[in-house]
């Protein structure tokens, strides 16, 4: 359905909107530039920094609910960015319905991990740096969802690149950090090229970038040049969502400090391609074999974050596939179109609280164990870390899908509206959410039970298991009690207030009544919680075991990365050794060996000039010989 939304120009209470940015953005830029002098306060400031984004954020929030539905909308120009030519750029920025949730989004769940990182990092040396960088983040983030341009999204799209990278690899003495971080940094130059090369189309065809006026154009578009667009937007997508092929980065993601785990896999960086995807939804929804295509990566990365989850023994790598999976769910809604855009949206935001909360949990789990992280050295911990086990366990029940937590008001909804679409695909990717809904509940209840119920598995290391301090627990039980109760509260209110930027919801027949749909789904979820609570409740094996194809498969994230390695990796070292050796042999080769033919002669050459008189006087003679001696040759015939 394509919107036409009309944008005001900010004013009153909405004309500060630059300082969501600014502050964080500016919080980040002290705590680098003073160094080590802001040691002992940088991590308060930095906490500060981004609570005060969240007040004016949550101010701005209610003055846009106090306008009417059609002027709920307004955008800030700050300057001219770019001016050549036919391209005009403004440095601007946009606050509506749909920035507006992600702005909460991003201070709020962000304000609490920030919270939680002063007691998590207390010893680390480089916490305010890391505290910079939390901040840069944030900055970057809010600049990407604020943008009224695609040239204004991009900034903060390399902003959020450049800062996972830091806050990935920030225990640079560690290597397995510092390959991570690489690692996502490369795989998301991928995607980002695919959003360059659209934002390049963009311009090429319609001659803007402004959001707009690129919506409001899209129907004088071919629906080859549509496609084209789309797809390069949904590879952008892909990678900084972590979807396939892109996903590889985000489980190896893990390896930097657990508040960065959590930033980036709930409130953050893995939800910026839905959104892509979201606020392009006039150039989706343009395109029925574009929507297909989104609907296929999401079904086909979600049963495969299930199935690589489930074979994983380490408590954040199961999160970060758990996070592939529900990012899936997302790719699914949006892909889907209508008024599944505003079911993504809600998902994605109930992920956010009980994905924050579960992050955190580990990473308390962690605290409490010695910065163990293998949930087969765990067990019985509920004795000894209650509020980790209480708040773990609500997002735990959430995730699943249990009702009624946020999990079964924003993930049940997707599902049906899979089973809506008016072709034999809703059976297809109906079933293949329904599915995951099942294995979610399997694998995330192996990883509960096995953490916090059955015998004590631990090692002298970790024998004295603790719960965390003060102020890392408070986070945690305010996004217990979010986990509990988001989904139900954002499950009409958010739909609707979407409705300016996604339209009104339509409803379309399903080849199943709603009500056996959900009834299977909670048979499934059911089903799947008590299979892993009757394999693991006793506890598990503390070494792998033999195992079957699937579950070796999964062990080995199905073969992916050994895809990746052998059709990219390789060929790609392979090439560039080649286009080395050419350069250095070749072409350098070829350069070199004339400036040294002409060297070598210019040496030999030199030789002949040795500054005496005789030699002149002698090669002078020796000339007027060979011409006297050529003349008289002609002469005598000798050279006819």
């Amino acid at each position: 359905m394509e919107q036409t939304v009309e944008y005001a120009s900010a004013t009153g209470a909405l004309s500060g909107i630059w300082l969501l940015v600014a502050i964080p953005l500016a919080s980040a830029a002290i705590l680098l530039l003073l160094g080590k002098r802001a040691d002992k306060w940088g991590h308060w400031l930095g906490v500060l920094a981004v609570a005060a984004s969240f007040v004016l954020g949550l101010v701005f929030f209610i003055s846009l609910s106090g306008l009417e539905e059609g002027q709920r909308s307004a955008q800030q120009s700050l300057w001219d960015f770019i001016a050549v030519g036919n391209l005009h750029v403004d440095f601007g920025l946009l606050f509506d319905p749909l920035a507006g949730v992600f702005v909460l989004l991003i201070t709020g769940v962000g304000s609490l991990i920030h919270l939680y990182a002063v007691g998590y990092m207390e010893h680390d040396p480089g916490r305010r740096k890391f505290f910079a960088y939390f901040n840069l983040f944030v900055a970057a983030m809010l600049l990407l969802v604020l943008g009224n341009n695609y040239v204004m999204l991009y900034f903060g799209w390399e902003g959020v690149g450049l800062a996972s990278y830091l806050l990935i690899s920030f225990w640079t003495t560690r290597p397995s950090a510092a390959t991570a971080g690489k690692k996502a940094f490369l795989m998301n130059r991928v995607g980002d090229a695919g959003l360059a090369i659209g934002i390049f189309v963009m311009f090429a065809t319609l001659g803007t970038t402004q959001y707009d006026e690129v919506f409001g154009n899209v129907s004088a578009l071919s629906s080859t040049t549509v496609l084209i667009l789309g797809l390069l937007l949904l590879l952008g997508a892909a990678g900084k969502s972590g979807q396939f092929p892109l996903h590889a980065w985000l489980p190896d993601a893990m390896e930097g400090p657990t508040p960065v785990s959590a930033l980036i896999h709930a409130a953050t960086m893995v939800t910026a391609g839905v959104y892509l995807i979201a606020r392009s939804n006039a150039i989706f929804s343009a395109n029925t074999t574009l929507q297909v295509v989104v609907v296929s990566v999401g079904a086909l990365t979600l049963l495969m974050g299930c199935i690589i989850g489930a074979a994983k023994d380490d408590i954040k790598r199961v999160l970060a596939w758990s996070t592939v999976s529900q990012i899936g769910y997302m790719f699914l809604g949006v892909g889907l179109g209508g008024g599944a855009y505003a079911l993504a949206i809600i998902h994605l935001l109930a992920h956010g609280f009980f994905k924050a909360n579960m992050f955190l949990g580990a990473g308390s789990v962690m605290h409490g164990m010695h910065d163990q992280v293998d949930i087969r050295r765990f067990g019985g911990l509920r004795k000894y870390m209650k509020f980790t086990w209480l708040t773990f366990g609500a997002g735990w029940l959430a995730i699943i899908g249990i009702p009624p937590l946020s999990g079964y008001y924003s993930k049940e909804p997707i599902i049906a509206s899979a089973f809506e679409r008016g072709d034999w695909t809703a059976w297809l990717f109906g079933w293949a959410a329904l599915l995951g809904a099942g294995l979610t509940a399997f694998y995330m209840t192996r990883l509960f039970v096995l953490t916090f119920h059955g015998p004590e598995r631990y090692t002298e290391d970790n024998k004295h298991p603790h719960e965390s301090p003060f102020i890392m627990t408070v986070p945690l039980i305010l996004l217990g009690l979010g986990s509990l109760v988001a989904g139900y509260l954002m499950h009409t209110s958010v739909a609707d207030w979407l409705v300016p930027v996604f339209g009104e919801h339509e409803e379309h027949h399903a080849v199943m009544p709603h009500g056996v749909i959900n009834i299977l789904g909670i048979a499934l979820t059911v089903l799947g919680a008590g299979l892993a609570w009757l394999l693991f409740r006793k506890g598990t094996a503390l070494e792998p075991q033999p195992a079957g194809v699937v579950v070796t498969a999964a062990r080995r994230n199905l073969y992916t990365d050994a895809i990746n390695e052998a059709v990219f990796e390789r060929p790609g070292i392979y090439l560039t050794r080649a286009l080395v050796f050419l350069d250095n042999k070749g072409i350098d080769g070829l350069v070199n060996g004339i400036a040294a033919g002409i060297g070598g002669t210019s040496g030999r050459l030199r030789r002949l000039q040795t500054g005496f008189v005789r030699s002149y006087a002698l090669s002078m003679l020796t000339g007027a010989v060979l011409v006297v001696g050529a003349f008289l040759a002609i002469q005598l015939g000798w050279l006819a």
